[in-house]
């Protein structure tokens, strides 16, 4: 508790610098890019909040649920540093907004255009991204069963996937709108093809992972393809099957977001930021880009929850005591 008791006197000495280095540069005189004492007291919060930082990480409870929680404040509280450092030397140095917005004009801005980053979280998330994603993923699944069963699918298809990863998003998107229209099916066809091969490879991987002894053992109580399948090979699959998942809700938004700069109604992500660029409005830009990052994470987080919980049996949970 020594060491706790250390790093909260630590990072509370960090904080209420930082809240006097806050209200001092959005309340004093505009000659702080010159003014030395502000950068110096800045530089001296930076070394106690890394030395608070430093004893907490070096922390350890026999309490699980003190540790989680002390595991949790440590990337957080370096986080909210970052941010704290960013709105400093933004608004004290006198950056221009048109370089880079200070988080306080971002957060402000989340707030008045709630209803337009709403709009294009529904259009591009919610429509391009969930939908391409179940496609793809499903399809991917679905085809990499049928060249289990099937050899010469096998050999043939994996070549084809390594191809199609490499396939340049900006050739294939400008294809999909020409195909599907402006709307968000078009944009959900280039996620279908960015998240279907990294399925399908990852599946065929995991239906191999099953042992021979494990193989054989099912071959001597006369198990059929589908119940060796079922019983066996695909839950040997399974932290296959969700490496390809995670991998896959971040390449989504990623894809759908670029397909966008091709062509979209006047709504969307990537629509939103190639407009707002040509206007200057980069709080705006900078908003979208903090939309997309949280829905991104936490779509990645539901994933990674659901793996928790289906593959918890696993090896590699097991093993670090989980």
């Amino acid at each position: 508790m020594k060491t706790l008791r250390a790093a909260v006197a630590f990072l509370l000495f960090a904080l209420a610098g930082a809240i006097v280095a806050l209200f001092s540069v959005h309340t004093g005189p505009d000659v702080w890019p010159f003014s030395s004492g502000l950068w110096l007291s800045v530089l001296v919060l930076t070394v106690i909040a890394w030395q608070g930082l430093s004893t907490l990480a070096a922390f350890r409870s026999r309490n699980a649920r003190h540790q989680r929680l002390a595991d949790l404040a440590v990337p957080a509280i370096f986080g909210l540093w970052l941010v704290f450092l960013w709105e400093v030397v933004t608004v004290g140095a006198n950056v221009p907004q048109v370089l880079l917005p200070s988080p306080g004009l971002i957060v402000a801005r989340l707030f008045t255009s709630a209803d337009v980053l709403l709009a294009d979280f529904r259009q591009t998330f919610l429509q391009a991204v969930l939908a391409g994603y179940a496609l793809g993923c499903l399809g991917g699944f679905l085809v990499a069963i049928l060249a289990d069963r099937v050899p010469f699918l096998k050999r043939g298809l994996l070549p084809l996937g390594n191809l199609a990863s490499a396939l340049p998003i900006v050739g294939v998107a400008p294809i999909m709108v020409m195909w599907f229209g402006f709307d968000w099916p078009s944009k959900a066809a280039v996620v279908v093809i960015m998240t279907f091969f990294p399925m399908l490879v990852n599946t065929v991987a995991g239906l191999a992972a099953a042992s021979v002894q494990e193989r054989e053992l099912l071959d001597t109580y006369a198990a059929s393809y589908w119940q060796s399948l079922v019983s066996l090979r695909l839950p040997a699959a399974m932290p296959f099957i969700f490496n390809a998942l995670k991998i896959n809700s971040t390449l989504a938004l990623i894809g759908a977001i670029v397909a966008e700069f091709f062509g979209t109604p006047i709504v969307g992500m990537g629509f939103r930021i190639s407009t707002e660029v040509g206007r200057m409005n980069l709080d705006m830009v900078w908003a979208e880009i903090v939309l997309a990052a949280v829905a991104g994470s936490a779509f990645y987080g539901l994933v990674a929850m659901a793996e928790r919980r289906l593959t918890f049996w696993h090896p590699s949970y097991r093993q670090r005591g989980v």
